[in-house]
């Protein structure tokens, strides 16, 4: 797979601007490098894509659920026992990225699993 235009980073990686390409002879470290559309299409550019260029993978990453100084909802769940407070995220993170959050009222900050919802999941330390 290669771009068609100029992926700048940040962007999101659409089907329209990616096109497949036939190689004669495959690169070196070849598993490295987006195969099909579904490698690279509503992943984010990590770096500018050029096009007529292979996508190494690591170019790419999952799109951000939660952005750094935003209000999420933290959740900590034991058994029958379910706490949530409102968090600011320290850091941007995709589903199953750990990141760090300051509770908004005590300023803790603690550590927790950005879920698929949005929401980050904390456990006991």
């Amino acid at each position: 797979m290669v771009p068609t235009r100029v992926i700048y980073p940040g962007e999101t990686v659409s089907a329209e601007a990616l096109q497949e390409m036939m190689l004669r002879q495959p690169p070196r470290g070849a598993a490295s490098i987006a195969r099909t559309p579904g490698d690279l299409e509503g992943k984010v550019a990590r770096r500018t894509l050029l096009p007529g260029r292979l996508i190494p993978l690591s170019y790419v990453r999952e799109p951000y659920l939660v952005e750094q100084g935003s209000t999420v909802t933290a959740v900590f769940t034991d058994g029958p026992l379910t706490i949530s407070v409102l968090a600011v995220p320290l850091q941007p993170g995709a589903a199953g990225d750990f990141i760090k959050v300051r509770n908004v009222d005590s300023g803790a900050v603690f550590t927790g699993i950005v879920m698929q919802d949005g929401t980050v999941k904390v456990g006991a330390s």
